[in-house]
């Protein structure tokens, strides 16, 4: 791997990153442009939902008052989410987790019950409770289709903040290439600012100046005309050496009395805010990161549940499991399991199981295949490769080859959830970046089969990993699983 995989913008992506900021930039429309009906439509729904249910379940379960019922706990519902601020514009649609709606639903729960017992003929607690877990389902896909749309929306460039981005060289390039690389996020890169007297390279060559003899009011008058001319919403700042101190400090107030707003960029890529604390020590204002997850409740909670989830699924799977073994028999010749060699947490080999999707000389056969390989990487893929058999083809295409992974996390050696598990020719090849995606246990799902899986590139795939690596939680494990069914059922990037 070169630089690209380390800064997480492909060389291979340049010309596209360049096309969809161009885009972006002839086409973005403002930040006020989320589409009206978000509001009444995640109002309407959440009203709708918890109306229907809980006079329907209660109702049939001839519980008193249905009716008044369902008229209190829409209205409390619908006070818990605004008082939470779900509602707000600037958060509508900007997530799709389901953990947060978990949370209100949970004080929904606790609220009613309060009420419930200040009454005098509360309802069941059974029926009661049944009753409201539409109300958590219907949040949860409404708030998925909002945030679906958004990030549909935002490809569009609509629904987005015209941004002016300010930095010295290098650090200007890297900002405004690490925002053009994606486009599910709200920036749009409409002007760029060269901070110092450095040369300017690629895209940013006939930027703005702020050379580094200006005194702090004429720099920021300037930057506020360019931003004016930008017609921009939000200036970005990426400090440096020539942005730093009372400068920056100017230049913040320079655009604050201008009515733009101002946010700053530390550096730091693909770390979750939730390790992110902002203090401030002797006037300077710092931003703590947290180190990644280890050792913990969090981490036995994840064991727990690799274990009991693996030892369930093996028994509600055993007859699913008996059925594709011998289908696999009568395909072809050879065993119905596959025993390969893998690369698991700290670089310790063990024995990973799968069910044989090839023929049995599929091993033999993989170095005449190789200027065939359709992987920009290390790993090896073709979309069309001639030793899959006809029940390999379903089995990888519904990802089911897969399954025998369950004894492979009962044994502590897989996680169902975490990066892919390599091979040790892979391994051998890989850089000091690479190597951390095994500071934890592969997984049978992860990003990576959740986001594409072989459609993506060797970077993408690596940063997908160290992202989950360095940003663990068990939330995100639950948010993972909860998209691989989806994943599954898609088959995109499956073959």
């Amino acid at each position: 791997m070169g630089d690209t995989g380390t800064h997480g913008v492909r060389t291979t992506r340049l010309t596209s990153v360049r096309d969809v900021a161009q885009s972006r930039r002839r086409t973005s429309t403002g930040r006020r442009a989320k589409p009206r009906w978000y509001l009444p439509a995640v109002l309407g729904a959440d009203a709708a939902v918890t109306a229907a249910s809980v006079a329907l379940v209660l109702g049939r379960a001839g519980q008193p008052y249905p009716l008044r019922t369902a008229a209190v706990a829409t209205a409390t519902w619908l006070t818990v989410r605004a008082l939470r601020r779900r509602y707000r514009i600037d958060e509508l649609g900007e997530s799709r987790g389901a953990l947060p709606v978990l949370h209100d639903w949970l004080i929904l729960v606790a609220a009613l019950a309060v009420l419930g017992v200040a009454t005098a003929h509360p309802p069941q607690p059974y029926p009661a409770l049944v009753a409201l877990v539409p109300c958590l389902v219907g949040a949860v896909v409404c708030r998925r289709r909002l945030h679906r749309h958004l990030t549909e929306a935002r490809r569009a460039a609509e629904a987005v903040d015209r941004v002016l981005v300010v930095g010295e060289p290098g650090v200007l390039e890297g900002a405004v290439q690490r925002l053009a690389s994606r486009t599910d996020h709200p920036y749009a890169v409409v002007g760029t600012v060269l901070a110092g007297d450095g040369a300017p390279t690629g895209e940013t060559a006939a930027a703005d100046r702020l050379g580094p003899d200006l005194d702090g009011r004429t720099a920021g008058h300037r930057l506020v005309e360019a931003a004016r001319r930008h017609r921009a919403e939000l200036v970005l700042l990426a400090p440096g050496a020539c942005l730093t101190g009372d400068r920056l400090r100017e230049l913040c107030w320079a655009l604050h009395d201008a009515g733009l707003e101002v946010a700053l960029t530390p550096g730091l890529v693909e770390t979750s805010v939730k390790r992110l604390t902002a203090t401030s020590v002797a006037g300077l204002a710092v931003l703590r990161v947290e180190p990644p997850l280890g050792p913990g409740a969090q981490a036995a909670l994840k064991s727990a549940v690799d274990r009991c989830g693996a030892a369930l699924g093996v028994v509600l799977l055993a007859p699913l499991l008996l059925l594709l073994a011998l289908l696999i028999r009568l395909d072809s010749p050879g065993p119905a399991l596959y025993r390969q060699r893998r690369v698991g947490r700290d670089q310790e080999i063990f024995t990973m199981w799968k069910f044989r999707s090839m023929v049995t000389d599929a091993d033999r056969r993989k170095g005449d295949l190789a200027p065939r390989n359709e992987c920009d990487g290390l790993m090896f893929k073709m979309r069309r490769d001639p030793r899959v058999t006809r029940v390999g083809r379903f089995l990888r295409r519904t990802s089911l080859d897969e399954l025998p992974q369950l004894f492979n996390v009962l044994r502590g050696d897989m996680s169902l959830v975490g990066p892919r598990p390599p091979l040790p020719e892979e391994v051998a090849d890989y850089d000091a970046t690479a190597l951390r995606r095994l500071r934890v246990r592969p997984g049978m799902t992860g990003l990576w089969q959740v986001s594409g899986r072989s459609d993506l590139s060797w970077d993408e795939t690596i940063q997908l990993d160290l992202h989950y690596v360095d940003n663990w939680s068990f939330s995100s494990d639950l948010d993972v699983m909860s998209r691989t069914l989806r994943a599954v059922v898609d088959g995109r990037g499956a073959y």
